[in-house]
């Protein structure tokens, strides 16, 4: 998954638009967003996880990495 993907994935299960993620990104952080940085990036594919991650936090969700466990047949 990309990290497009993954905050698009995060607007839809929010019901936000990207401007108000913009909003809500700015009123939580000193780093300065913009609706058209935001989608310059994501349409590039430059968007950085780190700024994903942020993103995720902000709406209140934490991103979790998990062991997939594998059956071994015997």
């Amino acid at each position: 998954m990309t990290a497009k993907e993954f905050v698009k994935i995060l607007l839809a299960k929010e019901g936000l638009k990207m401007k108000e993620l913009v909003q809500l990104a700015n009123e939580k952080s000193d780093k300065k967003y913009t609706l058209d940085g935001l989608s310059h990036k994501m349409r590039l594919g430059t968007l950085r996880f780190e700024d994903a991650e942020f993103f995720a936090k902000i709406l209140d969700y934490e991103i979790e990495l998990r062991k997939i466990e594998k059956n071994v047949d015997n």
